[in-house]
């Protein structure tokens, strides 16, 4: 009898799975109880909302001295809250795991216009709380036969993407699971 292996699941599929369960146990727990056929964006803006108490990133208030500035040089009390591409990313996962749970893309909350707009407040107002204009990343082309990079008076070179970063949100969502109970 041969042995069967199976591959563990990718870490974004682990974390999909983790978001979804996540995302149940909040409709079992809230007052009163919601079913997923029931959910819409409204709901899932409210779980947005809700997952701010675990965030980590600062978000001046506009009537903070240190609204803009991406350095602070002291404490202040502005909340934390989740950071935009935390969220971004959550919703991207959730919106995935709705339709591979049979839902219909047409009636899936996470992807409810509500939510579009809220994200894009968020990226916004994190960007002006901080001082950093949010643009679009541009996708970057493969340099041509013979050509070669440049390098700034700085040492850095144009065609680097220093920017990337993945984010981390595992931290938040076990810590929800263990208030949640599951």
């Amino acid at each position: 009898m041969a042995a069967m292996t199976t591959t563990p699941p990718s870490r974004y599929e682990s974390q999909k799975r983790r978001d979804w369960n996540t995302f149940g146990q909040y409709l079992k727990n809230h007052r009163p109880p919601l079913a997923l056929s029931r959910c819409s964006g409204a709901h899932v803006l409210e779980f947005l909302r809700y997952l701010d108490q675990f965030g980590k990133t600062k978000v001046h208030s506009p009537s903070c001295p240190f609204f803009g500035h991406p350095h602070p040089p002291a404490p202040c009390p502005c909340p934390l809250k989740q950071a935009w591409g935390s969220l971004d990313a959550l919703i991207g996962r959730l919106r995935a795991a709705f339709e591979e749970h049979g839902g219909q893309p047409e009636a899936n909350p996470f992807g409810a216009r509500a939510v579009r707009l809220y994200l894009r407040e968020v990226r916004d107002t994190q960007a002006k709380a901080r001082g950093i204009a949010y643009e679009k990343k541009k996708r970057k082309r493969p340099p041509l036969q013979g050509q070669s990079k440049s390098v700034g008076v700085d040492g850095s070179c144009s065609n680097s993407d220093n920017s990337h970063h993945e984010t981390d949100d595992q931290g938040v969502i076990d810590h929800v699971n263990l208030l949640m109970g599951s």
